[in-house]
């Protein structure tokens, strides 16, 4: 293997520039005075010259240098090695362009210009470098970054149910070269888990000091507002915050092009291609991406159609699916995390959602005062659940309830205009939700079409019955004129709806786009009322009938290895080759995932033995969600079904008229002397099994809907 790398090496075009030249120590003062104070980082930018100019005094690296990052123009790719202060090499690494990045259409966007983007990698302590060119490269820039480790201890913090924390002045981040303050989504929906670059034989005093690499190559170099990610997890079980604006708030990063509007970034310090995640990293980042996301009240097992922002890989407006804790490699081109850290993700999920429950999930408030107001959320077991109203900080209205799902709708139609709070909580130990709830509409108020969702937000409209059509949910401030459309990617109305009188409430409209295309569509509400007054909000819509006809072999099994009904399968057809995906899911919470990758377009089929992560399944209710992503978006499909591995009982209570006791609903097979009859049972308990003879022997069987077979029981 290593013969026939050399042999592609040689024979592809290489350029090596070799710009490693040692200077005296003498001169290491004057070369770079800030080494006196041990705390400063200091970056220093080289145009490296290449074919055909000569090796200019201003392309060598500075004297010392921990961390690389290098910008370049053109199609091709960089390579690059470092010398060690003790003169070795080290191996040849991909420079790697950064699909990290702010998104689109943004200032810190903008200052990239067309340059692109190496990974910051740490390297160590290094005096030279040597750069392998591949295709075509027409400009190359070196930025090298000199990070001390720092000469005391990282302060930490640690907030109700979060990890330590380093926080920014812990790791002595500078404030003085952030560009811009943040930015905030308002909400967060699902997380970005990625790997930095560079060696890992890193020290965990020097874990500060990459990142304090990385915020200066990410401004200094890139022209970021601030560090890209918004926390750092290192190989020792240490978390760093990342970028400036509050651990507990939606802060917009730099970490994925197209996609940092609603999520939050992640990054072990490191490489991990192929090096081993160790323990104390996976426990820290499932600790705290357990605490952010719950902050954020999100179900670390769900998932979603996101549309992107545009980036490479997706264009704007395209829905991608994504999970609630996503690798970096599903928004764009790139392998990060690496595959090591990549294909860990579905466990560590599955161990998110383990930690620190109970919780609540996915709050959601609709409607306006006067009016009526719809509170619900997800609780992730049954409790004891509140609602409470407030304004000035006396309680006005309040609701309380026991199960899993919190529902109440509040009637304020008699109540004053003003502002209002909400708190929806549970017992102690369970993050509440907290909100607002805006101002009363009025003649003069602003008319607001607000809280606009489409359920579910990818159809299928493949006339199977499934996921056809998709239920537009949204709320008035004020009695308007509604009208309905949905416009293409260009903006052209391609269905509308009647227009509609509708008083200030929540509104419900059902888009069926049985006569569209596929494609991503915009259903846009917009409303007019009185005085002029309008409002429009717009809700994408993936519409792809990839994905049909899906359907179970079964409702119930049993994975017991009895060779009776032990698997389950489901078969479903494919109108396109799609990435597909199969989870089992109990109760919401991500179990098993049988079946992820790519398959061709016609009739395929997922079969599976009910084994998971840590063992046998359980018996109980169970959920299998198919989910087929193709260009347009993921079309997603849910089928329940049942383990059931306990054998039914049965008993006979009388032997004429036959009569029989079953435990669960079962087929009675009852086997006379001169005949068989057969009975089923729809419920627990004791049936009559008519066609019995009066004398002889009679032999009972029960089978339930999983295959599993009774005791025989007989009586004369």
């Amino acid at each position: 293997m290593g013969e026939r790398c050399r042999r592609q090496a040689l024979e592809a075009p290489v350029r090596n520039l070799k710009l490693a030249l040692p200077f005296a120590l003498a001169l290491l003062g004057l070369a770079f005075p800030a080494l006196a104070q041990a705390e400063e980082v200091t970056i220093v930018s080289r145009e490296v010259p290449l074919a055909g100019q000569r090796t200019l005094a201003s392309s060598k690296p500075p004297a010392r240098f921990n961390l690389v990052g290098l910008h370049w123009r053109g199609s091709g790719s960089v390579q690059f090695r470092t010398r060690s202060l003790a003169g070795r090499w080290s191996g040849w690494n991909d420079a790697a362009p950064e699909d990290d990045g702010p998104d689109m259409a943004t200032a810190e966007r903008a200052r990239t210009g067309s340059w692109r983007l190496g990974n910051p990698w740490w390297v160590g302590a290094s005096d030279g470098i040597e750069y392998r060119l591949r295709g075509r490269v027409s400009r190359l820039r070196a930025h090298f970054v000199w990070s001390p480790t720092p000469s005391v201890p990282s302060r930490t913090l640690q907030r109700a149910g979060s990890p330590t924390i380093v926080p920014r002045v812990g790791w002595k981040a500078d404030e003085r070269i952030k560009r811009a303050g943040p930015s905030y989504a308002p909400a967060i929906r699902f997380s970005v888990v990625h790997h930095t670059a560079g060696t890992n034989a890193y020290s965990a005093a020097q874990s500060a000091a990459m990142v304090r690499g990385i915020q200066i190559y990410h401004v200094r170099g890139n022209g970021w507002n601030d560090i890209g990610y918004n926390f750092l997890v290192d190989k020792y079980g240490q978390v760093f915050e990342g970028r400036f604006g509050g651990i507990t708030r939606n802060v917009v990063g730099a970490h994925a092009e197209g996609f940092n509007t609603g999520s939050v970034g992640v990054a072990v310090l490191g490489e991990y291609s192929s090096l081993a995640v160790t323990g104390k990293a996976k426990d820290a980042l499932a600790q705290l991406l357990a605490w952010r996301l719950d902050v954020a009240h999100l179900d670390p097992g769900s998932t979603l159609s996101f549309p992107s922002g545009g980036n490479a890989r997706f264009p704007a407006g395209v829905a991608v699916f994504l999970r609630a804790v996503s690798g970096h490699r599903d928004t764009g081109f790139t392998d990060c995390p690496g595959a090591a850290l990549y294909n860990l993700l579905n466990g560590i999920a599955g161990n998110v959602q383990q930690l620190g429950l109970p919780k609540l999930y996915s709050p959601l408030v609709t409607g306006r005062v006067p009016g009526r107001v719809r509170f619900r959320a997800r609780l992730s077991s049954p409790l004891d659940w509140s609602v409470d109203v407030a304004t000035a900080g006396i309680t006005v209205a309040s609701q309380s309830g026991f199960g899993s799902e919190v529902d109440w709708t509040w009637d304020a139609s008699r109540v004053a205009a003003g502002t209002y709070t909400y708190t929806i909580g549970s017992q102690d130990d369970v993050t509440p939700a907290t909100g607002a709830i805006g101002d009363a509409a009025g003649p003069d108020a602003e008319l607001v079409v607000a809280d606009i969702v489409a359920d579910p937000e990818t159809v299928t409209p493949n006339d199977d019955g499934v996921g056809d059509a998709s239920t537009i949910t949204y709320t008035l401030s004020d009695a308007a004129n509604v009208t309905v459309t949905a416009q293409d990617a260009l903006g052209t109305t391609v269905l509308s709806f009647p227009k509609m009188w509708k008083r200030a409430a929540e509104h419900v409209i059902r888009f069926d786009p049985a006569a569209l295309p596929d494609g991503v569509y915009s259903v846009v509400v917009g409303a007019v009322a009185t005085s002029g007054r309008t409002a429009t909000a717009a809700v994408p819509v993936a519409v792809t009938r990839t994905l049909g006809s899906v359907t179970a072999t079964r409702v119930a099994f049993s994975p017991n290895a009895d060779r009776r009904a032990d698997t389950i399968g489901w078969s479903f057809a494919l109108a396109a080759p799609a990435e597909v995906r199969v989870r089992i899911l109990r109760d919401g919470k991500w179990v098993a995932t049988p079946f992820a990758g790519p398959l061709p377009a016609g009739a395929q089929r997922v079969d599976w033995n009910g084994a998971k992560r840590l063992g046998r399944l359980r018996d109980g209710n169970y959920e299998a969600v198919l989910e087929a992503t193709d260009e347009v978006g993921t079309a997603r499909v849910a089928v329940p079904f049942s383990s059931d591995t306990t054998p039914p009982r049965v008993r006979i209570v009388k032997r004429f008229p036959l009569r029989v006791w079953a435990s669960e609903p079962v087929r009675l097979t009852a086997r006379f002397s001169d005949r068989i009859v057969k009975r089923d049972v729809k419920k627990t308990g004791t049936v009559k099994v008519g066609g019995a003879s009066r004398s002889g022997l009679v032999r009972i069987v029960g089978w339930d809907a999983a295959g599993n077979r009774s005791t025989p029981v007989s009586k004369r």
